[in-house]
């Protein structure tokens, strides 16, 4: 590794900041969308907003150099578009803190928490929304910008776009495959707006998007598996990948839903847009590949595990026409039906500098376990040989030629897993949840320390 190589852990701020109704901030979809029904939610979580001292500490006397952490925009801004002191106030502070402490910040913009009143507007299905978030972006650059060298402009826009249109169990919870490519096109439009800004304002440091990355493979060679290899390429990866990098959305994808959907909204003036704005680097979120095989039978179906154990097997993705998603059978899955596969890390590094021949960046890596924090240490050997593993892969890709530059593992401590709760704990740091939410290094929080310090060496 690089003596430059970032080694640090991730959060997000609607999943570890609690505080959810303090100092001014506004109600974001997930505040509305938990409490009408009654869900477990972010409302205290790790209590990042009272703790962030502490845990950027930690992160320091872990060896970590940098912090990936996002924006809350419902702190930052009102719904009459005005600053909200407080919020500049407390990201002022984490960045200040990470500084202090030879921390660098590596900042997300947007993770998924859009101000409830914009959702109510329309949200991504509204163009209007894509120039708030530009607003919004002119902001934290405004008040942030003079500190932070590597800015990401949208987490995963698959996971909330897809998950929010087209399977309907994250807010605004629609099942509308309309509406989801609009959306789609609607955030990546969002994103090239705010590279443009950020580059024409001639900022420091670099602008990138961070993709949940699903590496495909097919069960076979044969020319039926290769073309539901790239149809399952464009759906997972080629929207966003191909169009934030390229500026150019897939004209295969583009030409299939052409045919059924109408989508004279994406505008020339749009495109020439996010043509003319690609970003600097890429975030890579990995947790697993895809393995898939050419569609058979069967409507379009998306299944996705949120209750763990009790609904283990239950994962299920078919598009219609396109591709089926299969289960390897000598493969071992989380309890959530997320496939264990370091190679797919490798592969996918390789692959994804091979195309697009910029620096990447692995922004999360990890994995969630049922754990007992209430008595002393979690020896979570399970997540050291996850996290060595996956490192291993890193270091493979990195020797065969990929130019990866930094490993953010998922996450910094324990905090609320989106619609998985609290229970599904991913954290260096244990975070006692029943007991004011008091914090204790596990196992792996020494191990990925004594990584560090190594600078990756001691990783077998």
């Amino acid at each position: 590794m690089k003596s430059t190589f970032l080694w640090g852990s991730a959060t997000a701020s609607y999943q570890c900041e609690g505080a959810w109704n303090l100092d001014d901030k506004i109600e974001s979809i997930w505040d509305v969308y938990l409490h009408e029904n009654n869900f477990e939610n972010g409302d205290i979580s790790s209590d990042h907003y009272h703790h962030f001292e502490e845990d950027i500490k930690m992160m320091k006397e872990g060896g970590q150099n940098s912090y990936r952490f996002s924006l809350s925009w419902c702190r930052i801004l009102n719904q009459d578009n005005q600053i909200n002191p407080k919020g500049i106030d407390f990201y002022n502070k984490i960045i200040n803190c990470c500084i202090a402490n030879d921390i660098t910040p590596f900042v997300t913009i947007y993770h998924w928490d859009l101000p409830n009143y914009l959702q109510e507007k329309g949200g991504w299905l509204h163009s209007n929304t894509c120039y708030a978030f530009l607003e919004f972006s002119k902001v934290c650059f405004a008040y942030f910008g003079d500190r932070i060298r590597y800015w990401t402009t949208f987490n995963e826009p698959r996971w909330f776009v897809f998950n929010g249109y087209f399977i309907g169990n994250y807010p605004p919870c629609h099942q509308n495959i309309e509406e989801t490519i609009k959306a789609a096109f609607h955030v990546m439009f969002a994103s090239a707006l705010v590279v443009q800004e950020f580059k024409q304002k001639n900022y420091p440091g670099n602008i990138g998007i961070v993709h949940s990355y699903s590496p495909v493979d097919g069960i076979d060679q044969t020319l039926a598996t290769k073309i539901a290899m790239r149809y399952a390429d464009n759906y997972c990866n080629n929207w966003v990948l191909d169009t934030a990098v390229f500026g150019e959305i897939p004209i295969d994808l583009l030409t299939e839903l052409s045919k059924k959907y109408d989508i004279s909204y994406m505008k020339e003036e749009y495109l020439k847009i996010i043509k003319n704005n690609t970003v600097d680097f890429l975030g890579l979120n990995y947790y697993s590949r895809v393995l898939v095989k050419p569609y058979t039978s069967g409507e379009t179906s998306l299944i996705v595990n949120n209750s763990g154990k009790k609904a283990k097997g239950t994962s299920k993705v078919i598009i219609k026409g396109w591709f089926e998603q299969v289960a390897n059978p000598n493969s071992k899955y989380t309890e959530w039906d997320t496939e264990i596969y370091p190679k797919g890390l490798q592969d996918g590094l390789v692959k994804a500098y091979q195309k697009y021949q910029i620096p990447l960046y692995v922004t999360e890596n990890g994995i969630g376990y049922y754990e007992d924090v209430s008595n002393g240490i979690v020896n979570d050997v399970y997540r050291i040989s996850y996290m060595n593993d996956h490192l291993l892969a890193l270091i493979n890709a990195i020797d065969l030629g990929a130019d990866v530059r930094g490993y953010f593992t998922w996450s910094s401590f324990d905090l609320y897993s989106w619609k998985n709760g609290c229970e599904k704990r991913y954290g260096l740091v244990a975070v006692d949840f029943d007991n004011q939410q008091i914090r204790r290094p596990k196992a792996s929080y020494h191990w990925y320390k004594s990584v560090i310090l190594s600078n990756g060496k001691n990783i077998k």
